[in-house]
């Protein structure tokens, strides 16, 4: 089982950034991709970056040049969010799913990631 845990949301005017981190248990973790996802009151989650062990990266259109997704050696993810907009308001999710049989972050619809976060506010404000 893999536990994750969000870290950094808040509040910001528009413009402004937030980076959040998503610390990650599992012994090995360079098998794991990782995944960010978004859900605004009354909206589908959506998801928008996605990263797998080896550091390829995808992004949702909305968010693309605005956010970075990364992962460092300590079992973590990190999004890099600027620029932000009040439509990026929402609840901010990550996942993790095992990278093998040909699965890959590049997928990044919430059935690709078996594990989840308890997510983390982020509003944005006009």
């Amino acid at each position: 089982q893999v536990q994750l845990v969000e870290s950094g949301g808040g509040s910001v005017q528009a413009g402004g950034s937030l980076r959040l981190s998503c610390a990650f248990s599992e012994t090995t973790y360079s098998r794991l991709y990782i995944g960010w996802f978004r859900q605004a009151p009354g909206k589908e989650r959506e998801g928008v970056a996605g990263i797998d062990p080896d550091g390829t990266t995808t992004y949702a259109n909305s968010v693309k040049g605005r956010f970075t997704v990364s992962l460092d050696n300590a079992r973590r993810s990190h999004l890099q969010m600027n620029s932000l907009h009040p439509d990026d308001t929402g609840m901010y999710y990550c996942a993790a799913g095992f990278w093998m049989l040909g699965r890959r972050a590049s997928d990044l619809s919430s059935s690709n990631f078996r594990f989840w976060g308890q997510g983390t506010q982020v509003t944005v404000s006009s």
